[in-house]
């Protein structure tokens, strides 16, 4: 009788400890009502950028960690069929990922630049838009097996777009695959250059967001409720190198992250019902 109250007095101390685990991530702000559905964020110069996705405007705002707009770009020569995450590169351009692809059924996939010089306007008109279709795609869409071709996340490093899908497969594995296109104006190739197998819960485990440090030696996928880190990789081998499983402890729709520095991510959720719509802040461990 006794072995039978402890075992269970234990159970239930370890049951609630576990329900009050605190989460790994921070509020530090709140989201206005006019960017719910936030889907790329950027920490560019010392300021945070953010887009919406589809069905929004085509601008790019500007906002304090507060979650207070600040600026608000209109993109007047770019239509946001479905923007999904923001990329910058060293000299302080941002990049604008239109490559949203929920029924892998797009043909029109592309990447807009927009000038460091244009980030102090009110509107602004795109410098560069870089086009790109997947050779592995031959049907629109193809069978529900093979849906491998959403993407809502990419880094820019060096000269090139990375891109890293979302696999919309049915009976999927988790598999993301990695896409390398030139960071150059026109239509470009993309190919295909690495994978990697995250789980087979897609609410859990589906990519959403990515993100790169300034020096280029650390990045970050997103999920709805992890963080995965990848360092000490070769050239662009990213899914070569030291892999680390982050779990945040805290389940929303994550939709976007970014590199504050080399040890802080900021990550920005959509605003669902009574949940999300906020900015948090992630500490890397030693």
């Amino acid at each position: 009788m006794f072995t039978m109250r402890f075992w269970g007095i234990t159970a239930l101390i370890l049951a609630q400890f576990s329900c009050e685990k605190k989460s790994d991530v921070t509020e530090i702000g709140k989201l206005p009502k006019s960017l719910k559905e936030i889907s790329g964020i950027e920490w560019v110069n010392n300021k945070l950028w953010t887009i919406e996705d589809s069905g929004n405007e085509n601008e790019l705002n500007s906002i304090d960690l507060n979650g207070d707009i600040t600026k608000r770009i209109t993109i007047s020569d770019a239509t946001n069929i479905d923007w999904e995450d923001l990329a910058s590169d060293k000299e302080g351009n941002i990049y604008i990922g239109d490559f949203g692809n929920n029924d892998n059924e797009r043909k029109d996939l592309c990447i807009y630049k927009i000038s460091k010089d244009s980030l102090g306007k009110t509107q602004c008109k795109t410098v560069a838009k870089t086009t790109f279709n997947y050779p592995e795609q031959k049907e629109f869409p193809p069978k529900k097996t093979q849906q491998w071709f959403d993407v809502e996340a990419f880094i820019v490093c060096k000269d090139h777009f990375y891109l890293i899908t979302k696999n919309r497969s049915k009976n999927s594995d988790g598999k993301a695959l990695l896409y390398k296109i030139p960071n150059r104006t026109g239509k470009q190739p993309a190919e295909q250059i690495g994978s990697f197998i995250t789980c087979s819960e897609f609410n859990t485990c589906a990519i959403t967001a990515a993100s790169i440090t300034k020096d280029e030696k650390k990045v970050a996928l997103l999920s709805h409720s992890k963080v995965w880190l990848f360092e000490d990789f070769k050239e662009d081998h990213f899914f070569e190198g030291k892999i680390t499983e982050l779990n945040l402890n805290h389940y929303s729709q994550k939709e976007a992250i970014t590199f504050k520095d080399n040890s802080t991510l900021l990550i920005a959720d959509e605003k669902v019902k009574k949940s999300g719509g906020k900015i948090y802040e992630f500490k890397l461990k030693n």
